[in-house]
């Protein structure tokens, strides 16, 4: 063991491999999605659930929506797409809900960084981005903005 004046090396951590896409510009369009979901997230942008959701559309309150394709109320559905359509809101459709709630959040995550008690989501809408990234841009250039 080090006494307190000795200096211990520590191994640099090994680099994410999305962090290494990131720099390339090389993102997948659902890895760029998550990765905008968490940083709306931690810059407090991030509406979830579909009363939340389908308000923030109606007011106009929204950059981005992702809806979940397998949401057994067709209404919900059918609202958030004209919605989307009526304000010029980009939207994305991915076709897991529990994979869309782990994306907004809406889990516990353990020691060992998995996801557990996921839960899962209809309609998320992102009101702010956040930070400039690689995968705003990737999002972006998606919808040919």
């Amino acid at each position: 063991m080090a006494s307190e004046g000795d200096a211990v090396a520590v191994p640099a951590p090994e680099p994410v491999e999305v962090a290494a896409d990131a720099a390339k510009g090389t993102l997948t369009v659902e890895e760029a999605l998550e990765i905008v979901l968490k940083k709306a997230l931690v810059n407090d942008g991030l509406v979830r659930g579909a009363k939340e959701s389908i308000k923030a559309l109606d007011r106009k309150d929204a950059e981005l929506c992702v809806l979940c394709e397998s949401t057994e109320e067709t209404g919900i559905v059918t609202l958030v797409e004209a919605l989307c359509n009526e304000h010029d809101i980009r939207l994305i459709k991915v076709s897991d809900a529990k994979k869309l709630g782990e994306m907004a959040g809406l889990c516990k995550i353990d020691r060992e960084g998995n996801a557990r008690n996921v839960v899962g989501a209809s309609v998320v809408v992102v009101r702010k981005w956040g930070e400039e990234s690689v995968a705003r841009t990737t999002l972006l250039e998606h919808f040919g903005a």
